[in-house]
């Protein structure tokens, strides 16, 4: 490996830009997202900042059950990440579609059947603590 490439490896793993994205969550999940960035968990000490656009992004966050009008949204933010990328599916709704799973307006199965989907953090909601957990076993994950 190239002395520039570990030094990138060494750059994303050490500051990972992560962009939340709502796809229709009942805001249990976001309040959750929004607390791991608040003073009692602090996110911002691992190098993880929360970014507005997606060309600045390395982790995509999204939560809540995908609905088929979220679905090209979705996909456009994806291809504006540079590589490498990664997504976060979160929450029950996240994962699988949740109670909303079956619905005429939500793509059966969850973010997988839109989007790769790097790791699940599964919960409803989630708590601040396994958001945080699965961030770091993400970029744990890059090391090897």
């Amino acid at each position: 490996m190239k002395t520039i490439d570990k030094l990138i490896l060494w750059s994303r793993l050490k500051s990972p830009w992560i962009l939340h994205f709502n796809s229709g969550a009942c805001n249990g999940c976001d309040i959750e997202i929004v607390d791991a960035l608040t003073p009692k968990y602090d996110i911002e000490r691992f190098g993880i900042v929360l970014k507005s656009t997606p060309r600045h992004a390395d982790v995509l966050v999204v939560s809540g059950p995908v609905t088929l009008q979220q679905v090209p949204r979705l996909k456009r933010i994806y291809e504006q990440m540079p590589e490498p990328k990664f997504v976060l599916a979160i929450g029950a709704c996240g994962c699988s579609g949740g109670v909303f799973n079956g619905c005429y307006s939500v793509v059966p199965g969850g973010l997988d059947q839109v989007l790769p989907v790097s790791a699940y953090i599964p919960g409803c909601p989630v708590r601040p603590e396994a958001i945080i957990d699965g961030v770091v076993k993400l970029l744990s994950s890059l090391e090897n």
